[in-house]
C-alpha cells in the first residue's frame, strides 16, 4: 500500500471529471459530501439493460460500473461555487487489466487468487490523496504483487502528468 499526496488539485479534478482519464477503472463505491452526503454504489445492475445492450458491456460483467458511466453524475455533483467537502471514490482494476499487469510484472499469482487492485481517492479540507490497495484470495507474505501495482500507478500518473509526492 502506497499513499500519493496530489500536488495539483485543479488539474486532477480537470483530469477524473471532464476527461477520460480514468475511464477505465471500475467503481467499487463513491460518496460526496455538498450539503449532504450521498453514496455511490458501484455495483453493475445488467437488468436495467436489454440483452443486446447488456451483451455489449463485456467489461462491466464482472459486476462494476465503469467510471466512465458514473463520471457525468459525480460531476453534476461537484458543479457549482461551493467545492465539496469531501469525496472518496474507490477504483478498482479492471479483470483483463489485473491479468496484464500480472504477465508483465512476472508476478507469480494467478488472476483468480486476486480479489483486486484498488485506488482510493480522498479528497478532504482541500487535501487530495490517492492510495492503493491489493486484496488477494489467498495468503502470502509475497509483496511482489502490490510492488507491481504501486509502481503501474506511478506510471500512470507520470504518463498522464499528475504530479504527486
Amino acid at each position: 500500500m502506497q499513499s500519493y499526496q496530489i500536488q495539483d488539485i485543479r488539474d486532477f479534478m480537470k483530469k477524473l471529471l471532464l476527461m477520460d482519464t480514468f475511464d477505465t477503472f471500475l467503481v467499487s463505491e463513491a460518496s460526496i459530501t455538498t450539503f449532504a452526503t450521498l453514496h455511490l454504489d458501484g455495483k453493475f445492475h445488467p437488468d436495467y439493460f436489454s440483452t443486446a445492450e447488456a451483451e455489449q458491456l463485456t467489461v462491466e460483467r464482472c459486476g462494476w460500473t465503469l467510471w466512465r458511466r458514473l463520471r457525468p453524475i459525480f460531476f453534476e455533483l461537484t458543479r457549482g461555487k461551493n467545492t465539496p467537502l469531501s469525496f472518496q471514490i474507490i477504483f478498482r482494476l479492471a479483470p483483463h487489466n489485473v491479468e496484464a499487469l500480472l504477465r508483465q510484472s512476472g508476478v507469480s499469482i494467478n488472476a483468480d487468487e486476486v480479489d483486486g487492485l484498488f485506488l482510493n481517492i480522498r479528497f478532504d479540507s482541500q487535501q487530495l490523496t490517492c492510495t492503493s490497495g491489493t486484496a488477494l484470495r489467498i495468503f502470502t507474505l509475497d509483496k511482489s504483487l502490490e510492488h507491481a501495482w504501486d509502481g503501474m500507478l506511478e506510471k500512470f500518473f507520470r504518463k498522464n502528468a499528475i504530479p504527486f509526492c
